[in-house]
């Protein structure tokens, strides 16, 4: 049986995966959906580490997705580091990755980089990012918008700035690069840069929460690939 563990982007919580959760356990999938915790000046490799401890509580070497939204691309493909037999496949759904080193801020536009510099320093006692609103993560719904509205929080300025640590052994791990389209940023090209196969997919930045039925057939379907190649 496999195990997704789902983790969730900057300003979201574990809740960000409530769609996807029950289609994965009809599926036959357990699921784990750890709390990247903003509640406190935490950096990526805190982040990392409870992504960690996540792992470490699965006992099924090799037979775990391991799945990054946005901003956890980086925080994955960090932890998968740490524990590369643990991890039979990566997915990053419009996520951000890079090599060793890569943070949020070297990898987003400059404009984007001072934006929240300038937002945290004004709106957020210098070191939190005050959530944008729904409509920057493509919710124009307006229940959908007003739900997630309620639930997006601050986040801590040390998760975009610190460069991910890598050793090089997540790259033994196969990975897909989801790409929402039309595209926001060049997810694509991150995919590519980190050997990754990607996949397109109609629907906006947030798409767990406007398509969760398409995007849980494409975390199934990853799941049977292992080593790069599609196991039966």
């Amino acid at each position: 049986m496999t195990t997704f563990v789902l983790v969730h982007g900057a300003w979201h919580g574990p809740w960000a995966w409530d769609r996807i959760v029950p289609l994965l356990h009809a599926a036959g999938a357990r699921t784990l959906t750890p709390d990247l915790s903003t509640v406190g000046d935490h950096g990526l490799h805190d982040h990392a580490e409870a992504v960690v401890a996540a792992l470490d509580a699965v006992q099924e070497e090799g037979a775990l997705v391991l799945v990054g939204h946005s901003y956890a691309g980086l925080v994955v493909r960090e932890a998968a580091d740490a524990r590369p037999d643990a991890v039979g496949h990566i997915v990053l759904v419009d996520g951000w990755a890079g090599l060793d080193g890569a943070s949020m801020f070297s990898l987003a536009p400059g404009a984007f980089a001072d934006a929240v510099r300038t937002a945290a320093q004004t709106l957020g006692d210098g070191w939190r990012i005050p959530a944008p609103p729904p409509a920057a993560f493509g919710i124009v719904d307006a229940d959908t918008a007003a739900w997630l509205a309620a639930r997006l929080l601050p986040q801590p300025l040390r998760t975009f700035a610190e460069p991910t640590r890598l050793s090089g052994a997540v790259d033994r791990i196969p990975g897909t690069a989801v790409i929402c389209e039309p595209q926001t940023y060049p997810f694509d090209r991150f995919g590519e840069a980190v050997g990754y196969r990607t996949r397109g997919l109609d629907g906006p930045h947030d798409v767990m929460l406007t398509d969760p039925e398409p995007l849980a057939r494409m975390l199934l379907e990853a799941r049977s690939f292992r080593n790069g190649k599609r196991e039966v």
